[in-house]
């Protein structure tokens, strides 16, 4: 079958799960191309190398009916499976079901809402904003994935004929099939890579690095890392940012008081990211407590994983579920956990060291594309 896979906007983050889902069904020997508008200047995650990516300038409303128009009519799959419960991706999806009969999946990998206040999200304004939020050029409601929009959204997810959801909460708020985010283990394969190498490619050799692989923001705790390196005042201790952060200046205040034990790197192609991830001598994934986190299975985790690096996280989510007991766990918003477990990982390195090999044993049976292939084949064999 074809397979349409449609995101709400390419220039934005959030399409790693697109790309992800196309992996896993060109795996199964469908044919996909990736859907979706560009607002920004281009498209922010560069998809692995020979997938087929299909753009539509997007506009605000009123434009945003003529660019939704033309997004239609490119979508041709057999199967129209759509990421994330937004009008630029999920609308579209249901207007194409109505008018195209085409089957329609949905893909949940986040809360929405939970940017916006989750459960207790209302738009309540006054007459004098509801007209300055239509009318006025910059109105909020003219911005289609406004989120009262979404939450509107949310209340159709039961029209499309498949939900696929990456948690637990995800699966307790809207049903659905539950396809964990895999890792493509063979690319992410440790004896593929020589650590050191890797610190001598990308000037870390002086380091211990704890290794971040992805964009800070304050809910990811990176800030918990930094004041637990603090409480250790070890100068080799380096914390290892992989990529920025797109949407607004928190690396720039993260880099203001904490220069001194970040190193940055810049953003690469996912083929890349293993011998990058191979320079790491523990992954950090600090996550605090919150509806965004504990809607979110975090990448990371199966970056490190799959690369069998000591995994440092958090008791958030489905995080202890993921890791099992291959990785080391600490209560969200604890510095001085983390502090421990650094220092107990580096005082017994050939016992982390173990535990990640197990990590990877783990990520190749349940968090990678060939675990998902199965569960995805099964969903599609009834259309």
């Amino acid at each position: 079958m074809k397979v349409s896979l449609v995101v709400s906007d390419l220039s934005e983050g959030g399409t790693l799960r697109a790309f992800l889902l196309a992996q896993v069904l060109k795996s199964l020997n469908h044919t996909v191309e990736i859907v979706g508008f560009i607002y920004g200047k281009e498209i922010i995650t560069a998809p692995p190398s020979g997938m087929s990516i299909v753009s539509v300038p997007g506009k605000n409303y009123p434009g945003f009916l003529s660019s939704a128009k033309e997004l239609l009519q490119k979508l041709d799959g057999d199967i129209i499976y759509v990421c994330k419960p937004k009008p630029r991706s999920f609308g579209i999806g249901l207007l194409k079901k109505i008018s195209g009969n085409r089957p329609l999946f949905l893909d949940i990998d986040d809360w929405e809402l939970s940017w916006h206040g989750g459960y207790e999200f209302k738009y309540r304004p006054s007459f004098k904003q509801l007209y300055r939020d239509i009318f006025k050029q910059n109105g909020a409601l003219k911005f289609p994935d406004h989120p009262l929009y979404v939450q509107w959204m949310e209340k159709l997810v039961a029209m499309a004929d498949v939900v696929t959801v990456d948690t637990q909460f995800l699966q307790q708020r809207f049903g659905g099939i539950y396809l964990p985010n895999g890792k493509d283990t063979e690319l992410f394969n440790p004896d593929k890579y020589n650590t050191t190498a890797s610190k001598e490619r990308y000037g870390l050799s002086e380091y211990r690095v704890l290794m971040f692989p992805g964009a800070p923001r304050p809910h990811k705790g990176v800030e918990d890392v930094l004041i637990a390196l603090d409480k250790l005042n070890e100068p080799d201790l380096k914390l290892v940012i992989v990529g920025s952060n797109p949407y607004d200046d928190y690396d720039k205040k993260l880099i203001e008081k904490w220069g001194h034990r970040i190193l940055k790197l810049s953003k690469f192609p996912v083929e890349t990211m293993p011998e990058v991830l191979a320079a790491a001598d523990i992954v950090v994934v600090p996550q605090r407590k919150n509806y965004t986190t504990l809607a979110q299975f975090p990448l990371k985790l199966t970056d490190g994983m799959a690369m069998a690096k000591p995994i440092l996280s958090t008791k958030v989510g489905d995080i202890p579920e993921i890791l099992g007991d291959t990785g080391y766990l600490v209560e969200p918003d604890s510095p001085d956990e983390i502090a421990e477990q650094i220092k107990l990982i580096f005082d017994n390195l050939e016992s982390a060291k173990e535990k990640a090999r197990k990590a990877r044993e783990r990520c190749v049976e349940k968090y990678s594309v060939k675990a998902m292939k199965p569960i995805l084949e099964s969903v599609i064999s009834r259309f």
